[in-house]
């Protein structure tokens, strides 16, 4: 900023003070700019007046920045004296302080480390925790003793005598229930030996009784005895008579199971039919083997291989179909119910009997195969028949239906067959 002019005055003593007011008389501005200033302003008066105003302002303003900055220098010498006296005391007061802290805190002989030494180390025979251990030890023997004369006693003061007077009278209990159990097992269990005996007895005498049956020609008894029963009631209809002949020895030994005479009933035989019963699987040429050895052991013109069930017929074979023209296989199962396989294989190999015999010349040998042959088929659909019933769930009244009513055509054309082998045979030369 510009330095202002100072005002020359003529007379000095022309500045006069009037309350808050400078009243000048008699004054001499020289100043050239104030001068040319006070030329160009319309009111040289007021400009007069505000050049002093202003001019008093900056001169308070300098003379006030002249007072701080002195102020400033001046308590910045007096802080910088300050703290180099405070750091020196702060000095002397550390110095004191960390002297005081090692005479009370010292590793080795201040004060309270020898105190917590005295009182806490483990080497004091006084420490604190010593003393501490020492005082639980004694309780803890006390409360020991307290308690064990307290459990021991059988007074009211002990809350166990009565868990311990409760607990012996349950024990004793049980163990009189258990005694108790015991014995009236062992009684049972005494039964049960002589029970147990008994029934070893049994099963020796059921196991000699199956042994026997299980020997020579009655092996098997049991199905065999089926088989004759139904062989038997079809050939009592016929007029032949049936045999069981599985325990009788024939021609050099015991094969062949039932033998029918073909109508021995009312007069000498006119053939033999042999019925071989297994309830176990054969192979083919074991069972066309049986089947032979049946024929010569029991002078039979026909052999019948009968099973009881589909999946024990010789393996690659059918039923009902003939073998060697003198064999056949069937399947008879007891539980079924049914005969009618049995009675189909029963009538074609007595036809085949009959027509294969020389006093056969009366009979219509054509008539005959046709009526088998057409058994034969009515059979298939049976059999056929049989099968989708055993498949299928659908329809099974209606099929039994059909089933029964072709059962009915075998029996026809069975009955048939009987008819045209009843012709009279021709007088022999016996």
């Amino acid at each position: 900023m510009e330095a202002a002019l100072s005002l020359p005055f003529a007379d000095p003593s022309g500045v006069r003070f009037a309350g808050e007011r400078i009243v000048l008389e008699g004054f001499l501005v020289t100043d050239e700019a104030a001068v040319r200033l006070a030329r160009e302003h319309a009111d040289p008066g007021k400009l007069l007046a505000d050049m002093i105003e202003i001019g008093a302002r900056v001169l308070d303003r300098e003379h006030t920045g002249a007072d701080v900055d002195y102020v400033k220098t001046e308590f910045e010498r007096a802080a910088r004296s300050l703290d180099a006296e405070f750091v020196e005391r702060a000095r002397r007061v550390a110095e004191r302080l960390d002297a005081k802290v090692d005479e009370v805190f010292g590793a080795e002989n201040g004060h309270v480390t020898k105190v917590l030494a005295r009182h806490f180390g483990d080497e004091s025979s006084v420490a604190v925790q010593h003393r501490v251990q020492a005082v639980v030890n004694d309780a803890a023997v006390k409360m020991r003793e307290d308690l064990r004369r307290q459990f021991s006693s059988d007074s009211e003061t002990n809350p166990l005598a009565g868990f311990q007077r409760a607990s012996l009278a349950v024990i004793k209990q049980t163990s009189d229930q258990q005694a108790e159990r015991l014995a009236a097992m062992t009684g049972e269990l005494t039964k049960l030996q002589l029970q147990l005996g008994e029934l070893r007895a049994e099963k020796e005498k059921l196991t000699e009784v199956a042994a026997a049956q299980d020997k020579g020609a009655a092996k098997g008894r049991t199905y065999e005895e089926a088989v004759f029963e139904a062989i038997d009631a079809i050939a009592v209809s016929r007029g032949d008579d049936c045999d069981a002949v599985g325990d009788t020895r024939g021609q050099g030994g015991r094969k062949g199971d039932v033998v029918v005479a073909i109508d021995a009933c009312a007069g000498p035989a006119r053939g033999r039919i042999v019925f071989e019963a297994k309830d176990r699987k054969l192979s083919k040429n074991q069972a066309l083997e049986e089947l032979d050895a049946a024929i010569e052991t029991r002078s039979g013109d026909f052999g019948i291989l009968v099973v009881p069930s589909e999946d024990e017929l010789p393996a690659r074979t059918h039923p009902l179909r003939e073998y060697n023209g003198d064999k056949l296989f069937v399947v008879y199962d007891p539980e079924d119910r049914s005969r009618l396989a049995l009675e189909v294989a029963y009538g074609l190999a007595r036809a085949r009997v009959l027509m294969a015999r020389e006093e056969s010349g009366g009979l219509d040998t054509g008539a005959l195969r046709a009526e088998v042959e057409r058994a034969l088929q009515a059979m298939e659909d049976v059999r056929r028949i049989k099968s989708q019933l055993t498949n299928a769930s659908n329809g099974i009244d209606q099929a039994r239906t059909i089933l029964d009513a072709m059962a009915a055509g075998v029996r026809a054309h069975l009955a048939q067959l009987d008819a045209l082998l009843s012709v009279e045979a021709p007088p022999t030369d016996d």
